[in-house]
């Protein structure tokens, strides 16, 4: 795939995902501005992937924050940010009935409100150069809920949602917005706090839980991180522009809709 010229801009990029796409993204031509919670992870990750990678955190549930990365990146790319990757994210873990307001809200401001506000201050550049790229995370749990993960599940598939209504609101502007449903992704913090959620209320041992887990994939394993690169910058790339409003599913054959 070749994105010399073009521009992105990657939420969530300290995480592993993030940082993979960013890295995918570099190796093929992109110019890229990444942003995560935290400067200190943030400044290593774009320390790590070289090739004039600019970055600034920014906790995504704050809009004046969003704007300043915004307006940074769009500093940096000549008021031009042709492909947004809205990855960062949280995944809540618990019984409904002892799920707390707060727990819910966050789960909820993190996945959606995040998304929501990068999007909102990203378009008037694509519209303005009358070309755009969105590519949103969803999961497996957007498509069907997962037992003990109901706000996360109900703000996956929030997502899904969001980047219908925006594929028919954008289309007259030539931008193009998908979005990705992973299943449990090996190598990653999501798994790595899922897995411990479901060692302590299954009461099973890690070697178990995976073995429950992949049990369920017909392809017998978990996404790897490459698994899920490879589909996002093919999302973001010239051969999707006859895609929109999709939820692409990378989960080796356990959604299949």
């Amino acid at each position: 795939m070749d994105f010399k010229g073009k521009t992105a801009l990657v939420t969530g990029a300290a995480g592993a995902i993030g940082k993979g796409i960013a890295a995918g993204l570099l190796s093929a031509g992109a110019k890229v501005f990444i942003t995560d919670i935290d400067q200190k992870a943030v400044d290593a990750a774009a320390k790590e992937l070289g090739g004039g990678c600019q970055a600034l955190a920014a906790d995504v549930t704050n809009e004046k924050q969003v704007q300043v990365v915004v307006a940074a990146a769009a500093k940096a790319f000549n008021n031009k940010v042709d492909i947004l990757v809205n990855v960062a994210g949280i995944v809540g873990q618990s019984k409904i009935e002892e799920t707390t307001e707060a727990e819910w809200d966050k789960v909820f401001a993190v996945n959606c409100k995040g998304t929501f506000f990068f999007i909102k201050h990203v378009v008037p550049m694509m519209k303005a150069g009358k070309y755009g790229k969105i590519v949103n995370f969803s999961s497996k749990s957007g498509k069907t809920g997962s037992a003990l993960m109901g706000a996360y599940s109900a703000a996956k598939s929030a997502i899904i949602g969001l980047t219908q209504a925006l594929a028919y609101e954008l289309a007259d502007n030539n931008i193009n917005v998908n979005c990705l449903c992973p299943g449990i992704t090996d190598h990653t913090g999501v798994w790595k706090n899922v897995s411990a959620g479901y060692i302590q209320n299954l009461k099973l041992p890690r070697e178990e839980v995976v073995k429950k887990f992949t049990a369920k994939v017909p392809l017998k394993r978990l996404a790897s991180i490459d698994d899920v690169v490879a589909v996002t910058l093919f999302l973001a790339s010239k051969g999707a522009d006859y895609m929109t409003g999709q939820a692409i599913n990378v989960t080796g054959g356990r959604e299949m809709h």
